[in-house]
């Protein structure tokens, strides 16, 4: 099983953990690329979110090696046959520990901030990984939970080797792994995007699930979308008191399951934005290429499925374009009867609209790559022929794809800002 991302392998996983929402549990990341599971996790069990920061205790002549582990709370376990069989003395043992345990608090702090820890006493806790390699980590982490009062114990990740499982299993009441691929390297193979997760995403993540009893679950559903008398695959999320929803229109050879737009729409919810992305095209009609420049056909189904998304949630709608599901949006935000309060277009062919762009009402964005020369050019004209509110936004760096470090995190930036800028302060009463 292949991951687009951590956002994708934690929605699989939420679904997979779905059975242990009734036991109201608490759901714990592993810093830094458990925590972004786990917040999809959390949202889809309407689970507190928290982080579980563990530091192993290695010996010293051989690090990879622990000795036991510690974690907040005071909390210590070793391993009274590795420190025999390592012949540690008690001033190897202390040194070890002072150096793993400041840097623990420093970590905390640094996730934490001001928040208290969840109390785990007497409860089902799930800690969640991004995956799991020799399993050292992940047992370290149960049984420092099991430490703090946990009632019990789940280990749950998208991906492991089996013998890593095993090892696990030994210090958790319950393992829950989607998939145990024979030829297991690393946990990186098995996704599309197996980026660094910054400590920024951690303290962000943290800041925004919802914590203690009051947590409230964030609707993730597919969907299909009725437009123009089709029936669209989609999904739609809608995080704890969204204050509107944008629709994704995907460009060209792109589905609902673009990476690209599926990281944007992440961070969208993650803001408090709703998203719908949905197939544009059939899987006949995307064998055609010439359709995916149907711009007119692609902007009324556009329409067709804000009317159907409409009649579904009161939220007010915006449009995120991609290549040239940008055109489309722009050619729908141009209806007389359009309901949406801003476009932003990424990489998009804004210029395909062509004379349905000065009829654009809606607070209109353009995000291009600076290294993407020709579709540039091609913003800047088209540009010039709006007449709403407008701005053209140049990443530094940036090809077409937006692959290159960092610049898809500045879309999201932007994207976010321009629909918080111009759209309601908050969602219904």
């Amino acid at each position: 099983m292949l991951y687009t991302d951590r956002d994708d392998a934690g929605r699989r996983l939420g679904t997979a953990l779905g059975p242990y929402a009734a036991g109201r549990p608490v759901v714990l990341g592993l810093p830094r690329g458990g925590v972004p599971v786990a917040f999809h996790v959390a949202s889809a069990l309407g689970a507190p979110l928290d982080v579980i920061v563990v530091r192993k205790l290695g010996v010293p002549y051989q690090p990879e090696l622990a000795f036991g582990a510690i974690g907040e709370g005071g909390v210590r376990v070793i391993s009274d046959d590795i420190v025999r069989r390592g012949r540690l003395a008690a001033q190897d043992i202390a040194s070890v520990e002072r150096a793993e345990q400041a840097e623990l608090v420093r970590r905390a702090a640094r996730y934490r901030a001001d928040r208290p820890r969840e109390d785990l006493r007497g409860r089902t806790v799930i800690v969640v990984d991004d995956g799991i390699a020799t399993g050292a980590t992940a047992a370290a982490a149960c049984q420092v939970v099991r430490a703090q009062g946990a009632a019990r114990v789940v280990m749950a990740a998208p991906v492991a080797p089996p013998d890593a499982l095993n090892r696990v299993a030994e210090v958790a009441d319950e393992v829950v792994c989607l998939s145990t691929p024979p030829g297991f390297s690393s946990v990186g193979q098995w996704y599309r995007d197996f980026s660094q997760t910054p400590d920024e995403e951690v303290v962000s993540l943290l800041a925004r699930a919802p914590r203690g009893p009051a947590a409230a679950q964030q609707a993730d559903a597919e969907v299909v979308v009725e437009a123009s008398g089709l029936r669209l695959p989609g999904e739609l999320s809608l995080p704890p008191g969204a204050r509107a929803v944008v629709v994704f229109a995907h460009g060209s050879g792109s589905s609902r399951h673009s990476p690209r737009n599926r990281r944007v729409a992440t961070d969208l919810n993650r803001a408090g934005l709703g998203t719908l992305l949905f197939d544009l095209l059939t899987p006949g009609e995307e064998a055609d290429r010439s359709n995916v420049f149907d711009i007119g056909t692609l902007a009324a189904r556009l329409g067709a499925a804000t009317a159907w998304l409409g009649a579904l949630t009161p939220l007010p709608q915006a449009y995120f374009g991609a290549s040239t599901g940008a055109a489309a949006a722009l050619a729908a935000a141009a209806a007389p009867d359009s309901p949406v309060f801003a476009v932003v277009s990424r990489g998009g062919r804004p210029d395909l609209a062509g004379p349905r762009l000065p009829a654009v009402r809606a607070p209109t964005l353009l995000i291009v790559g600076s290294e993407d020369h020709l579709v540039l050019t091609l913003n800047r004209e088209a540009q010039a022929r709006l007449r709403c509110e407008n701005r053209l936004e140049v990443v530094e760096g940036a090809t077409h794809l937006f692959e290159e470090p960092g610049t898809l995190e500045a879309v999201s930036v932007l994207a976010e800002q321009w629909f918080t800028a111009h759209g309601p302060a908050s969602g219904p009463a």
